[in-house]
């Protein structure tokens, strides 16, 4: 099946260096949690779905996990390979997912579910669950509250933002309802703290899809302004990553 990347989606591969610097990293304590809630026993079989660099992915290996990658883009999958080795990645589409059926205990979907065709992709990976596996959405919200930029860069960033279907579509939820053979959708929430220094938080603003999709010109001046904004304020070092996962499982 030939699948179309949403075209905001689609520019991460222009800033996959900036995506795997500033996105940020998946502790033990919320991989934990998923795997907790979801059942996932040690050693099974888990696809990372649009695992872009392998941020998640590599934290599933570390819990021990036996994972399968798969990610659309050549330049995302490029840095995904090198950290987690060829035989584990598949260049693939969450509508077309190149993986047999009921072969997984779980899904994994990181900050990418709102790219998809949800319909068709909630289809998919049912079909490669298995009997009673889990799928789980997960959003990473950066709380930069504490840090003395917040406000005048966050009013920046929210004036530049097109429709976007994670905040502008239905909500999750509303997709799994409507489709057949899962149970009700849940969420857990956890706080971690993670590192933060200016550059990083640069990195990330850089690796938004809609900063990314800006002309050329026009990102340039934008990511100077954001860059003056940031440095000329205090960065704590460290500030608060709130997860959020959305849950529920093959019926």
């Amino acid at each position: 099946m030939a699948v179309a990347l949403h075209p905001l989606a689609a520019r991460f591969a222009d800033v996959a260096g900036e995506y795997e610097r500033g996105r940020p990293e998946y502790v033990p304590a919320v991989v934990g949690a998923i795997a907790a809630e979801l059942g996932i026993p040690p050693g099974a079989r888990v696809l990372d779905l649009a695992a872009g660099t392998g941020k998640l992915t590599r934290a599933l290996l570390g819990m021990g996990l036996d994972v399968v990658a798969v990610e659309p883009q050549p330049s995302l999958r490029e840095i995904l390979a090198a950290a987690i080795g060829c035989e584990r990645v598949r260049e693939g589409v969450a509508e077309a997912i190149p993986l047999s059926d009921s072969s997984v205990a779980a899904v994994l979907v990181s900050d990418a579910f709102h790219w998809f065709d949800r319909t068709l992709a909630l289809q998919e990976i049912r079909r490669v669950l298995r009997p009673r596996g889990g799928l789980a959405i997960i959003s990473t919200v950066p709380d930069w509250g504490g840090a003395s930029w917040a406000h005048e860069l966050g009013t920046l960033i929210i004036s530049l933002r097109p429709e976007h279907p994670h905040f502008d579509g239905p909500p999750w939820q509303d997709f799994v309802r409507a489709s057949e053979g899962w149970t009700a959708p849940r969420e857990v929430r956890v706080t971690i703290q993670q590192a933060a220094t200016a550059e990083r938080v640069l990195d990330h603003i850089a690796s938004i899809s809609w900063i990314a999709a800006l002309p050329q010109d026009r990102r340039a001046e934008t990511l100077a302004q954001v860059a003056r904004i940031v440095r000329a304020g205090d960065t704590p070092p460290q500030l608060p990553l709130h997860v959020v996962v959305g849950l529920t499982a093959r019926d």
